[in-house]
C-alpha cells in the first residue's frame, strides 16, 4: 500500500466530512426559512450548477495544474463557504440568498476535488486495484462519513444553525493540511522528461481545444457515452427526488432535524454494506452484467417510492436498498472511465462525464419543485421512475459484455 493512497484516503475522509456536514445542513435551514417548493428547489438547482457550469474548465485544469496545489484550492474555497455560514448563523444573518451562495460555493469546490481526487487514483494504486480503490472512497465519501454526518448534523443544530458549519469549517482547514503531504506520479509535476515535454505541449494548447479533446473522445467511446447517457437520466431524476425529500420527509413522514438526519443515515448505510460485496460480484457478474442488473434495481426502488405508504420505517430500508445498489454502479462507472482512458485525457474525461451528466441535476431539482407545487410530493417520484426506466434501457443497449471486450481491446492497443 502506497504512502500516497493512505495519505489520500485521509485528505477525502476529511473533505468529505466538511462537504457532508455542509450539504446535510442546508436543504434544513432553508426549510426552516420557506415551504415553498419552489423557493427550495432553488438552493438545489443553482446549488448544482457548478457541475454544469465548470465542470469541462476543471478538467483542463486538472490535466495541466499540479494535483496537489488543486485540491489545496477545492478545500480552501469549502472552508471559506463552511465559515460563511458559521457566522452568519451566530449573527443571525441566515437568508435564502445566503444559503443559495453557499450551495454554490460548496458544490463549486466539489467539482475540482472530485474531479483531482478521481485523476490522482490511477496514480497511487495499480491497475487491477482500481474497483477496490473506487470502493474505498466511495465508502470514506458518501458511506462511512455521511452515517455519521447526517445525524450529527442534526444533532448539532440544536445548537445553533450554524453550528454545523463550524465544524464544517474545522474539517475543511485539516484536508487543506493534510493536502501538503500528498504525492502523486502526476506528469506535469514530477514525471519523466518525455512527460513533461508532454504536459509543457498540452499547456501551449487552447483551452477549448483541450475541452474539446475530452468532450470527443468520452463521445466518440461508445461504451462510455452509454454510461454518461444513464447517470444523466438518474441524475436528472435523483436530484429532483432529493431536492423534495426535505419536505417528503417533514410533511409525509412527519419527521424532525434528527429524523431527517436517520433518514439520511439510512442511504449512507446502503453504501456501506453494499462495500463489504461489491468486488465479490463485479468479479463474479462482470462489468456489464453488474451495471445492467443494478439500473433494475435502481428502477425497482423509484417504483417502490411511489407505491409504498409514507411509513418511515419502509422509506428508510428502500433508500438503505437503493444506495447499495447504486454503490456497484458507481463503482463500475467510475473504474471503466479510468480503464478506458488515456492518462493525459483522464482528467478532462472525468469533468467531461460529470458536465454531461450531473448537469442535468439543477434542472432536475427545478423540475422536481414545479412538479411537487401543481401536483403533489409524489408525483416527482412518478417522474423519476419514468427516467429511470429511459437509464435502464439505455445502460440494457450499450453496456454488453461484448462492448466491454472491445473496450479493452482498444485500450491494450494504445
Amino acid at each position: 500500500m502506497s504512502r500516497g493512497w493512505v495519505r489520500l484516503q485521509a485528505v477525502v475522509v476529511s473533505g468529505s466530512v466538511a462537504e457532508g456536514l455542509m450539504l446535510s445542513v442546508l436543504p434544513w435551514i432553508a426549510a426552516t426559512i420557506t415551504s415553498d417548493p419552489r423557493q427550495l428547489s432553488l438552493v438545489n438547482v443553482v446549488g448544482q450548477s457548478p457541475w454544469l457550469l465548470f465542470s469541462l474548465v476543471a478538467g483542463v485544469l486538472i490535466d495541466r495544474v499540479r494535483h496537489s496545489a488543486m485540491l489545496t484550492w477545492a478545500y480552501a474555497v469549502q472552508g471559506s463557504a463552511a465559515l460563511s455560514l458559521a457566522v452568519a448563523g451566530v449573527t443571525g444573518a441566515l437568508s435564502l440568498p445566503l444559503l443559495v451562495v453557499v450551495a454554490f460555493v460548496v458544490t463549486s469546490a466539489q467539482v475540482l476535488g472530485d474531479g483531482t481526487t478521481g485523476a490522482v487514483v490511477p496514480e497511487v494504486v495499480e491497475p487491477g486495484r482500481l474497483a477496490a480503490a473506487n470502493t474505498r472512497l466511495i465508502v470514506i465519501d458518501r458511506g462511512v462519513v455521511q452515517f455519521v454526518v447526517p445525524p450529527a448534523a442534526g444533532f448539532l443544530v440544536a445548537f445553533g444553525l450554524g453550528t454545523p458549519a463550524w465544524v464544517a469549517f474545522v474539517a475543511a482547514l485539516v484536508a487543506l493540511l493534510m493536502v501538503r503531504g500528498l504525492r502523486s506520479a502526476q506528469a506535469a509535476v514530477a514525471g519523466s522528461a518525455g512527460s513533461a515535454v508532454s504536459a509543457s505541449a498540452s499547456a501551449k494548447k487552447h483551452p477549448l481545444r483541450d475541452i474539446g479533446e475530452g468532450l470527443r473522445f468520452l463521445v466518440g467511446t461508445r461504451l462510455l457515452l452509454s454510461i454518461t447517457v444513464a447517470v444523466a437520466l438518474g441524475s436528472f431524476a435523483a436530484s429532483a427526488t432529493m431536492a423534495m425529500f426535505v419536505l417528503y420527509a417533514k410533511e409525509l413522514l412527519g419527521l424532525g432535524a434528527v429524523g431527517y438526519g436517520v433518514m439520511q443515515a439510512a442511504m449512507a448505510a446502503g453504501w456501506v454494506a453494499s462495500s463489504f460485496v461489491v468486488a465479490r460480484v463485479v468479479d463474479r457478474l462482470g462489468y456489464a452484467w453488474s451495471m445492467r442488473l443494478a439500473q433494475v434495481g435502481m428502477a425497482a426502488t423509484m417504483v417502490l417510492f411511489v407505491v409504498l405508504p409514507p411509513w418511515a420505517w419502509a422509506i428508510a430500508a428502500v433508500m438503505f436498498f437503493q444506495t447499495a445498489i447504486v454503490m456497484v454502479w458507481n463503482v463500475c462507472s467510475q473504474s471503466s472511465r479510468q480503464r478506458f482512458t488515456p492518462p493525459a485525457l483522464l482528467g478532462r474525461v472525468l469533468t467531461s462525464h460529470r458536465a454531461l451528466a450531473w448537469g442535468l441535476m439543477p434542472l432536475g431539482a427545478l423540475a422536481g419543485g414545479f412538479v411537487a407545487a401543481g401536483f403533489g410530493l409524489r408525483a416527482v417520484w412518478v417522474m423519476a421512475t419514468l427516467l429511470q426506466v429511459g437509464a435502464l434501457i439505455t445502460a440494457w443497449r450499450g453496456l454488453s459484455p461484448r462492448a466491454f471486450r472491445e473496450a479493452e481491446l482498444v485500450a491494450a492497443e494504445r
